[in-house]
């Protein structure tokens, strides 16, 4: 028995390698030149202090997926330092509970360096940043770093003035890029020397009012991508209705998009219908196809999009 259907697999590859610019990714990017900027002037003015940023929004709104297309293409760019070198940054997902140890050991492995766990927590931000200036590795990104801050803990502010004394590092000052949900800039903005030295930029989540142009061009974009028609598709009472569904994420509209534009150019089909939404968003949900926000005439009353959100996690 095959269990790889090498179509399926060309299509999603096809699908889930498109990148659809979004506006906010201007703001993201100017904000990151100006970073980047600063330090560069790190490495010919003496006394300067590299900057960070600090990306917030909920939960799939797709902050993860803009970050790691802007930092992919930075690194590509190969784009030289004073000191000749190419700058690089690195990126580190954290998850679950993390102490400020763990925080090295895992910069270390993002920094593609095997650190001995039994170090000192001192001994292995030392090797952070020697590692960091050995590879020419400007900036680090933190991703869902939320994580590391507990309301009220004693070990926030250790976090945070770790962050702040990164970037003011004299023999090798870093870029902090720091993202999570929106709780995240609470805890930034309580600590005045880090809050002065981060730009912060916001992902906001769909306002159909404000977004619909938005959300149709993305909807074309994709099925452009495959050569599916959705013209009869795209109505004011769909686009809410995809809207409620996916909670108001960006990130889920695009993955329930990806997911039924495959099944249906598997299918050999030239158009998709709601109908095809339905049948994703019930294998993607757990339910019932005759009570999907795609059919029910009260979809808005009768579902809460909280409870969508985590039914489609």
């Amino acid at each position: 028995m095959n269990f790889i259907n090498p179509e399926k697999i060309a299509i999603a590859a096809k699908l889930n390698q498109a990148h659809f610019e979004f506006p906010r990714a201007d703001t993201l990017k100017q904000a990151f030149q100006r970073c980047v900027e600063e330090r560069y002037m790190c490495q010919e003015i003496n006394g300067m202090e590299a900057r960070g940023l600090v990306v917030t929004g909920a939960s799939r709104v797709g902050k993860t997926r803009e970050l790691k297309k802007l930092i992919s293409d930075f690194n590509e760019s190969k784009t030289p330092m004073p000191d000749g070198r190419p700058a690089k940054i690195v990126s580190c997902l954290l998850a679950g509970r993390v102490t400020f140890k763990d925080l090295a050991l895992r910069t270390l492995t993002a920094l593609q360096y095997d650190p001995q766990r039994s170090r000192t927590q001192e001994y292995l931000w030392e090797r952070v940043l020697d590692q960091a200036k050995g590879q020419g590795v400007i900036g680090i990104h933190y991703d869902e770093c939320q994580h590391v801050f507990i309301e009220g803990a004693k070990s926030n502010p250790i976090f945070l003035d770790s962050f702040k004394s990164m970037m003011k590092e004299p023999r090798w000052p870093l870029m902090m890029i720091l993202s999570g949900v929106p709780s995240l800039s609470k805890h930034v903005r309580s600590y005045e020397q880090l809050d002065k030295l981060v730009d912060p930029v916001h992902f906001s989540e769909i306002k159909l009012k404000r977004d619909e142009d938005l959300l149709v061009a993305l909807l074309y974009g994709y099925a452009d991508q495959v050569e599916i028609d959705i013209e009869g598709l795209v109505t004011r009472d769909f686009l809410a209705r995809l809207d409620h569904a996916c909670a108001n994420r960006w990130g889920l509209v695009i993955e329930l998009l990806i997911g039924t534009l495959i099944a249906a150019k598997l299918e050999r089909k030239s158009c998709l219908t709601k109908d095809d939404f339905v049948e994703q968003f019930a294998l993607r949900s757990g339910v019932p196809a005759s009570y999907s926000p795609f059919v029910v005439a009260d979809f808005e009353k009768a579902y809460d999009p909280r409870v969508l959100f985590e039914l489609c996690e």
